[in-house]
């Protein structure tokens, strides 16, 4: 049973989980077979996770939260190629991504502010994160293509990595994992995992 237990998000703002709030939902569940879905239970706490799932979610629903970490990665990997890969060969992913958004305005026109300014702002940080439709668009997967390659062959000194993936940083120095862009985005990914394992396997 898909259910909101008082958790919500949207552009730029969440709505935290109140276990007080949501007492009589959770208890009702106790008395019939079914089992909860929590609906948009996206940029929670690590704790509040843990709440969730004490007070019955079996299924905690995620989606944006994670696209959302993976446009973050791109984006700061993009900043980094940019300091140290040469202007002709720049994927200028950035760029291919606003274009094709802009041109194909399907899955976001309904959803942001119809001001030119403020859409761009909501397209490149928007919490809902519409860019999530258009990752296997092809010209973006060609710019995401040529990112990956350009960095490959490069090392990001560490001092970047700490401006731009400050916590995938203190990974690399702890010697957890390798700078590669493939792991980089992955770990960015996995931080937000990580929050739901945390709900998930209480102690």
């Amino acid at each position: 049973m898909v259910v909101q237990p008082g958790v919500e998000f949207d552009h730029s703002s969440v709505i935290h989980y109140k276990s007080d709030e949501a007492k009589l939902l959770s208890e009702y569940i106790e008395s019939t077979d079914y089992v909860y879905e929590a609906h948009s239970t996206d940029y929670q706490t690590k704790e509040a996770f843990r709440e969730l799932v004490r007070d019955h979610y079996a299924i905690l629903k995620v989606g944006p939260a994670l696209t959302f970490a993976l446009r973050e990665a791109v984006f700061a990997l993009a900043d980094i190629e940019n300091e140290l890969v040469p202007s002709e060969q720049k994927s200028h992913v950035k760029d291919v991504i606003h274009e094709v958004l802009l041109d194909d305005q399907t899955y976001w026109k309904a959803y942001y502010s119809e001001r030119h300014s403020e859409a761009m702002v909501d397209l490149n940080y928007s919490l809902s994160d519409r860019v999530r439709y258009y990752w296997t668009h092809e010209r973006i997967a060609s710019s995401m293509d040529k990112l990956l390659t350009n960095l490959e062959m490069k090392s990001i000194p560490l001092g970047m990595l700490s401006q731009y993936l400050p916590e995938q940083y203190k990974n690399v120095v702890a010697g957890q994992m390798e700078a590669t862009p493939k792991d980089l985005m992955i770990s960015k990914i996995q931080g937000v995992l990580s929050d739901y394992a945390y709900g998930c396997n209480p102690v």
